[in-house]
């Protein structure tokens, strides 16, 4: 069954929310590709859907990545500032060999005027790296 990129795309945000905590999952159905949406503990009522039953059967339903699955975290960063900021390519590094390196990163990218150029390179990133995990995974997706 063919799932709307677009929905997959919304459901990777919802499943990456607060840095991919396993609080906020999504699940897509290889069956109907139907996808679910967590919200708490799988044995809590605090989902937005009611989940089913066997929602942990990997055979029938498969997790959204975490960001960090598909590389779209430090190593994305230090691709882009490879690219497009070899100057503070050492300083991106090292804010990323310590704790509250985004904010860090967000105020170099303000200081250089790349905030957009960012944004276009993790987007384009991300759908590409989505694309990929869906055909690893065998979800027929449409645009």
């Amino acid at each position: 069954m063919p799932v709307k990129f677009d929905d997959v795309c919304t459901a990777f945000e919802f499943a990456n929310t607060n840095g991919g905590v396993s609080e906020f999952r999504a699940f897509v159905c290889r069956q109907t590709g139907k996808i679910y949406y967590q919200t708490g503990d799988l044995d809590s009522e605090d989902s937005e859907d009611e989940l089913p039953d066997d929602i942990e059967d990997g055979t029938k339903y498969i997790p959204l990545p975490d960001k960090r699955d598909l590389d779209l975290g430090k190593p994305l960063v230090l691709a882009f500032a490879r690219e497009f900021l070899p100057d503070d390519y050492d300083d991106v590094r090292y804010f990323f060999s310590k704790r509250g390196a985004y904010p860090k990163f967000r105020a170099l990218l303000a200081r250089r005027g790349a905030i957009d150029r960012w944004h276009a390179y993790e987007n384009e990133a991300t759908e590409c790296a989505l694309r990929e995990w869906c055909a690893l995974h065998e979800i027929d997706i449409v645009d």
